[in-house]
């Protein structure tokens, strides 16, 4: 058991530090004042210098590196803000793998290569009005009609909602009760019957577009079946991987508050000496620490155990249940360090604070990461419907 980045991981690290810290800060600024997503040539510019499809085997299109590697690029680009890291999410832990694991090659081939080279952004489409933690009631629909399959049905909460050229739509390709009638479908945004809801404005999240989406009659050919009706578990063993994306990016927000609230400190003068002389910050400080190298340690532990596979539940759902929540007390102990500072929008950690508690509602809210902890404890899943 090593704890120590190897030498090529840490050059990868510090590289995209580098160009995170020198490029991105006046984008995160632009992104967050307009609520506009980054631009598309600067996701091109992410994917000239490698930083999209970090773990997606060469042959598709990406890097060829691990799990780990694209976690660890993920937090420097998540440190800067949620929206500039989005796109480097979106290439290596979103639904974009699921594309590359199960669809059929065609699909896969036409798909995957382009995110890598960033010229397609690709979402997920899974919440519906009434299936969200519950979310093997969805109802949208596709049926097998020829060689096409037609899609009705509306979804909720999309991040990408509106921007993203396609997305992974989970849907019920059969009659079969909960999850056995499960699978997912691609469907491009320019599809006749796909139109989109009016973009959310949301707490914190600037620059990540989310809408509802409404599949009209959408016919879509055969090959964009991604997984049939009883895969449902195939795409929760993707998105495991998704929630340790999630996770990253949660802790991005503490250990971005943890950097700059360290420099703040050491500046901050009051009753004629640096406020980090106070015994009571240095107590923040080392807290503030404390939980992010644990959640980071966890993080990494759930990538390392799947050996650039897919992370088992148990792994991901710890990872992603303590980053979200030492985010949020993080990114708070912060804004209480820089005071009336630390709550003005002219400084980034009152933005900090809105995305940690986002990401404890995306990609599965903390209480339900808790039922599934429990679920892989005890070797079984909890019916919540009786």
């Amino acid at each position: 058991m090593n704890f120590q980045l190897s030498d090529e991981q840490r050059e990868l690290q510090q590289a995209a530090r580098k160009y995170a810290r020198e490029r991105l800060p006046e984008v995160a600024e632009e992104v967050e004042r307009t609520g506009e997503p980054p631009s598309r040539e600067l996701v091109r510019e992410y994917a000239e210098l490698g930083f999209l499809g970090i773990n997606v085997p060469e042959a598709h299109g990406g890097l060829g590196l691990g799990n780990l590697e694209a976690l660890i690029i993920l937090e420097e680009f998540g440190r800067i803000s949620s929206a500039v890291a989005f796109p480097v999410f979106e290439s290596c832990v979103g639904p974009v793998r699921a594309i590359e694991r199960f669809a059929p090659a065609s699909l896969r081939d036409r798909v995957v290569p382009e995110v890598c080279r960033g010229n397609l952004i690709v979402a997920v489409a899974m919440s519906e009005p009434q299936a969200g933690s519950a979310l093997t009631d969805l109802k949208t629909h596709a049926r097998i009609d020829g060689d096409s399959v037609v899609l009705n049905g509306t979804k909720r909460w999309c991040s990408g909602g509106g921007h993203a050229d396609g997305y992974v739509v989970y849907c019920r390709l059969s009659d079969d009760p909960g999850a056995r009638g499960i699978g997912a479908v691609y469907v491009e945004r320019d599809r006749d019957g796909v139109s989109f809801g009016t973009q959310e404005s949301l707490m914190g999240f600037r620059g990540v577009p989310s809408s509802d989406i409404f599949f009209d009659d959408v016919r879509l050919p055969a090959d964009h079946v991604i997984v049939p009706a009883g895969g449902f578990r195939k795409l929760m063993e993707a998105f495991d991987l998704e929630r340790c994306g999630n996770a990253t990016m949660s802790l991005a927000q503490a250990s971005g508050a943890l950097e700059d609230i360290l420099e703040y400190v050491q500046e901050r003068e009051q009753f004629g000496k640096p406020i980090v002389d106070f015994q009571a910050v240095q107590m923040k400080l080392a807290e503030m620490h404390m939980k992010g190298d644990a959640a980071r340690l966890l993080i990494w532990r759930a990538a390392s155990n799947a050996e650039d596979g897919l992370p088992s539940v148990l792994d991901s759902s710890t990872a992603k249940c303590f980053a979200n929540e030492i985010s949020r007390e993080v990114a708070g102990h912060a804004v209480q360090l820089m005071g009336g500072y630390g709550y003005s929008k002219e400084y980034p950690m009152e933005r900090r604070l809105r995305d940690a508690w986002g990401w404890g509602i995306a990609g599965g809210a903390i209480d339900i990461q808790k039922t599934n902890i429990a679920s892989a404890l005890v070797g079984r899943r909890f019916d919540q419907r009786r």
